[in-house]
This record gives C-alpha cells, structure tokens and sequence, in this order.
C-alpha cells in the first residue's frame, strides 16, 4: 500500500502535466457526458407529454442544481485540502477530512429533503413553474426529495475521488447510476405508464445505486482515504466550507439564476419555459467537455501547489485554458450551424423552437468566453484562494446574469431574455484577468524564493 502511494505522488507530481490533465479529464469527461445524455434523453423523452411537462423539468432542475451544490461544497471543498495535503505526503488528516466531508453533505442533503418534503407546491412555484406546469413538477421532484442525501453525498465522493487522482473509479460510480437512469426513464414512463413520475422515479433509483457504487470504492481500499465515523473532525467543517464555498456559489447563484429565468419566461407562457430550458441544458452539455477538462486540472493544481511545484501548476494552467477553448470553439461552430434542428430534438413545437433558436445562437457564441474565467476559478480555488475564487463564483453566476436578466427583461421583452446570459459571460472575462494576474504574480514570488 506505501508503495502504490508513493507512486500515486510520483504520478501527480512527475508526469508531464499535459499528459497528466487529459489522462484525469478522460474519465471526467465521460462521466460528464454520460449525466448530460440522461439529462438531454429525459428532456426528450418527458417532451413527448407536452410543453408543461417540459417545463417542469427545467424547474426541478434548478432544485436538482442545488442539491449539486451542496455535493459540491463538500466535495470540492474537503477535495482541494486532501489534494494539497497528499501532496504534502499528509495522507492521516486527509481521510479526516474525507470522512468529514462526506459524513456531512449526507447530513445537509437529508435536511434539505426533509424541509422541502412538505412544502412542494410552494417549492415548485417559487422555483419558476406556472400553475400548469406545477403538478408535473411536484410529482418530478418529489423523487429528487427522497433521493436527496443520495445526490449530495454522490457529488461530495465524486470530487473527491477526483482530487485524490482516481477520477477514473469517479466516472464508474456516476456512469453506472446515469445508464441505469437512462434505460429507466422508457420503461417506467411509457411501459409502466407513469409518465412524469416514472422519470422522477427512475432517477431516484439510479442515485441511490450510484452512492453506494461510489461507497464502496472508498470501503474496499481503493483509494488514498480512508472513510470511519471515528475520523469525523467537526473542527475541520469550517475550513471544509470556507474551501468549497465558491462551488456552493457557483451552484447556488445557477440555481437561482434558474429559478430567476423561469419566472421571466413564464411571462411568455410554457413554450417560453421550455425552449430556455433546453437551451440551457443543451449548452451545458457542449460546455461539459470544456468543464471536463477543467475538473482535470483540479487535482493537478491542487496536488503540485502543496508539493510547492509552482512551475507545474503555472504550465497545467496554460495548457487547460488552450485545450478547453479549442474544445468550445468546435463545439460552439456545431450549436451555430445546427441552432433550430438542434431544439426541435428535444420538443418539435414551432413556438418552442422560435423562442430557443435566438438563445442557443448567443450562448454558443459568448461561451468562447468562458474557459478562462472557469480555469482562472478552478486554480484560486484548488490553491485555496477562498477569497478571489468565491469573488469569481458570485460574479459570473449571480451579480451580473440576475440583475442584467430582469433589467433586459424589462427593456427588450423577451429578445432581452435571451441576451442576458451571453452577456454576463463576456463582462466576467475582466475580473478574471484581474485575479489571474494576481495569483500569477503570487506563483513567481513564491518560485523566486525558493
């Protein structure tokens, strides 16, 4: 066991970086990818019971966003200390901190799921719905309520499982639950005939499955941490928190930008709803690979920053940021010469694909601002810059999106709508330069002195 640790350390702090980032976002990736098919298969198959049920998916999606976040706080969190602290060969605090992570975002999704259970009209009406849209929403996240410490604790695993270099058992455990998830959603809708339901259902048990997929990983020796009830460290909850705040941010202003969005476009009734929800889940998904990319640098950074090999974490930075901008213009020039075949896959209705068409084409065009601005938020945070990161986490997805959403919505109807989210993505380019250079500056300092 010393030994494979000792080559697991050799592997994150000897390899050539560039290799090093591609080999940990493969698996990444393909996780990715596969939770994006079953989101975009699920928008597809619940869009044959019609605009309101459509819609009611990208309400519970914004709820389904913050149990992500959550996940992540603990995830990313405990992940970027454990990676630092392995690097550093500290390899007793880093399953406390595991342990500790994990133990928690199990106990926060309960409460979650408790408190929300039994307020679900309220829920589903403040999270965007009209009163069309509503039972099918209730009913969808009525699942996602009882799956909800299931979600948040798979998340917080995944992360770590990540930072820890070991992304590949990461995308076994979420890929397993994603396929099951996938061939769920026909069966239980349309053989069993539970329509809406049946897809809440059928996600509730692929959750479930991947926890304990995930569980086990950690049980069975197959990774740096070890997991116990007896290596809880509540002193470390706040240093879990402080790190994972930006993701919580990051998430949580997502799920609120969401929420925001649905109530403007519920103005313009359910096709409205429904065209920016597919929008969003479409782009979300040709961003995934970018996002993938970026996860694999995490741990790269992280590890390196506390080996104090500065000069790898400066070249894994350069290269992430090439590498996922090649990856977005090519996935960008497909949105833009496809927009209108591309939303009528998941809802062939003439006002649906109107209303989407304008939106995919302005967010296809402004993500090619995007890469930076995710990597600049990934390295301050796998360093644990709290600060700087949870800067970046607020403006990109909440103080520039939300205000610029109602202030457009007001000015442009829906043509504003659509332009909001492409132009928070360009004004966030500025304070990521800002920080970029800092943290830099702080990289050679710190290079000079050694």
């Amino acid at each position: 066991m010393k030994a494979a640790r000792v080559s697991q350390f050799d592997k994150m702090t000897q390899t050539p970086v560039s290799r090093l980032v591609i080999t940990l976002s493969i698996p990444t990736i393909i996780s990715m990818l596969i939770t994006n098919i079953y989101n975009l298969v699920d928008t597809a198959f619940v869009g044959q019971l019609g605009n309101s049920a459509s819609g009611a998916v990208g309400v519970v999606f914004g709820f389904m966003a913050i149990l992500q976040a959550v996940g992540f706080m603990f995830g990313n969190g405990a992940g970027s200390i454990i990676a630092r602290l392995l690097g550093a060969k500290n390899r007793e605090v880093a399953s406390k901190i595991a342990s500790t992570g994990i133990f928690s975002s199990i106990v926060f999704g309960a409460l979650v799921s408790v408190g929300c259970m039994f307020v679900l009209r309220p829920l589903v009406m403040l999270l965007g719905s009209t009163e069309t849209i509503a039972p099918y929403a209730e009913t969808y996240i009525f699942y996602i309520l009882i799956a909800a410490p299931f979600i948040t604790a798979s998340f917080a695993m995944n992360n770590i499982l990540r930072y820890e270099g070991k992304a590949m058992l990461g995308m076994i455990g979420l890929g397993v639950g994603a396929v099951l998830n996938i061939a769920g959603d026909p069966i239980l809708m349309f053989g069993f005939g539970m329509d809406i339901a049946g897809a809440g259902l059928s996600t509730c048990i692929s959750q479930v499955i991947s926890f304990f997929v995930l569980l086990a990983m950690f049980l069975f020796n197959r990774t740096q941490c070890k997991l116990s009830f007896k290596l809880i460290s509540l002193k470390t909850l706040p240093d879990i928190f402080a790190t994972g705040l930006p993701s919580l941010l990051r998430q949580g202003l997502n799920s609120l930008s969401t929420v925001v969005l649905n109530k403007c476009s519920a103005v313009y009734g359910d096709a409205a709803v429904a065209a920016m929800s597919i929008v969003s889940r479409v782009i979300f998904f040709t961003f995934s690979f970018a996002l993938g990319i970026g996860q694999g640098f995490q741990p790269v950074c992280g590890f390196n920053y506390g080996a104090e090999k500065y000069d790898r974490v400066k070249s894994a930075f350069r290269f992430t940021v090439i590498l996922s901008e090649i990856i977005i213009v090519i996935m960008s020039a497909v949105l833009l010469l496809f927009p209108g075949e591309i939303i009528r896959i998941f809802r062939d209705d003439s006002t649906v694909v109107a209303f989407g068409t304008r939106a995919l084409v302005l967010q296809a065009v402004a993500q090619l601002f995007l890469p930076f601005c995710m990597v600049t938020e990934m390295a301050l945070q796998s360093a644990g810059k709290k600060l700087g990161a949870s800067l970046l986490s607020i403006l990109r997805n909440g103080l520039f999106f939300i205000p610029l959403l109602l202030f457009l919505s007001n000015l442009r109807g829906f043509n504003g709508i659509q332009e909001a989210q492409p132009l928070s993505f360009v004004l966030a380019v500025i304070p990521s330069v800002i920080l970029a250079m800092r943290f830099f500056r702080g990289l050679q300092k710190k290079l000079t002195e050694q």
